[in-house]
């Protein structure tokens, strides 16, 4: 079958497509024939060699595919997909490739009134999204700050909120993706590059916001810190601003306020399969109906992998970029 190979950590001229070995399903999976992959900076980590596959899983790239079950493992349950089903999975690997093996449970059929591509865009934000905002429960009427309002993640993120009661605050990077983060429902979009500390500040007169969804890590911890309000909650799912910063625990202390951090890539089987059942039947629905648009994709065929890795790590792309097998 054909995967997307990665030589030797580095950029994105080290992706390449092959020809590999079909993986078969063991105990509890099913097989998919891949007809599109989302991308997403968790590849782009993978592929510079600094966020290696949990043990056992195969180091093709891919954290999430639409396609069609083709195959079954022993073990796999009557309920779950079956043969000729379409299915969005959520992977911890391998959705660069013509096939793919995954627990059963991290499949869950597409809504309603949408193609392979746009089911490719949504599993990985959604379930990342929902299980984070459930972990420091996030609660209506609160006031919510999601860096990257114009990525992948902020553009589910984003609307999910202002459905769940909230207000939202979002950083960007340029006037043009404020705008599409206002257009999607945040009340203020600030451009990171000046002072979005103080604006955040000005924004909630003073009184700092309920809760933050972080991609940066260690360049906005003490920023972020600062920003909480009291009782405030942070959670933390991206390191693109670094893994080690200075935590001033008196002012968390004084402010009672918690940071976490998550990795849905680590989870156990079966705490990702509870997430993808939850975001089947709570998120499904707002994309059924409209409530919560399918985000802006920008499409490329997989033997262009490298292009869409050079235009996720060029910063100038809304929403979510797709890779397609057909």
């Amino acid at each position: 079958m054909r995967a997307i190979v990665v030589q030797q950590p580095g950029g994105p001229e080290e992706l390449v497509l092959s020809q590999v070995e079909e993986p078969q399903p063991g105990p509890g999976e099913v097989k998919i024939s891949v007809r599109a992959a989302g991308v997403n900076r968790a590849d782009i980590l993978q592929r510079r060699g600094f966020y290696p596959p949990p043990k056992g899983i195969t180091d093709i790239l891919g954290l999430e595919v639409s396609g069609v079950v083709v195959g079954h493992g022993p073990d796999v349950q009557d309920s779950s997909p079956k043969v000729g089903d379409p299915v969005i999975a959520l992977l911890a690997g391998g959705g660069y490739a013509d096939f793919v093996v995954v627990p059963a449970g991290q499949c869950a059929p597409p809504p309603a009134g949408m193609d392979f591509t746009e089911d490719a865009a949504i599993m990985e934000t959604s379930a990342t999204v929902v299980s984070n905002f459930d972990h420091i429960n996030v609660s209506p009427g609160e006031t919510v700050l999601i860096h990257g309002g114009a990525g992948g993640i902020g553009s589910f993120a984003i609307p999910y909120a202002v459905h769940l009661g909230c207000r939202v605050i979002t950083t960007v990077g340029s006037q043009e993706k404020a705008a599409y983060a206002r257009s999607i429902g945040a009340e203020t979009a600030i451009d990171y590059h000046g002072d979005w500390e103080a604006e955040v500040r000005d924004a909630t007169a003073g009184k700092g916001v309920d809760a933050i969804l972080d991609i940066m890590g260690a360049k906005y911890l003490e920023a972020n810190v600062n920003l909480l309000a009291r009782g405030g909650r942070m959670v933390v799912i991206g390191l693109q601003g670094g893994t080690k910063g200075t935590l001033d625990l008196n002012r968390l202390l004084s402010k009672g306020a918690t940071i976490t951090a998550t990795s849905l890539r680590f989870r156990p089987i079966a705490e990702k399969s509870k997430i993808v059942s939850e975001v089947a039947q709570r998120i499904w629905p707002l994309f059924e109906s409209g409530q919560i648009g399918v985000p802006p994709i920008t499409a490329f065929p997989i033997d262009q992998a490298t292009q869409a890795h050079q235009a996720l790590e060029s910063g100038a792309n809304h929403g979510k970029i797709v890779l397609q097998l057909t």
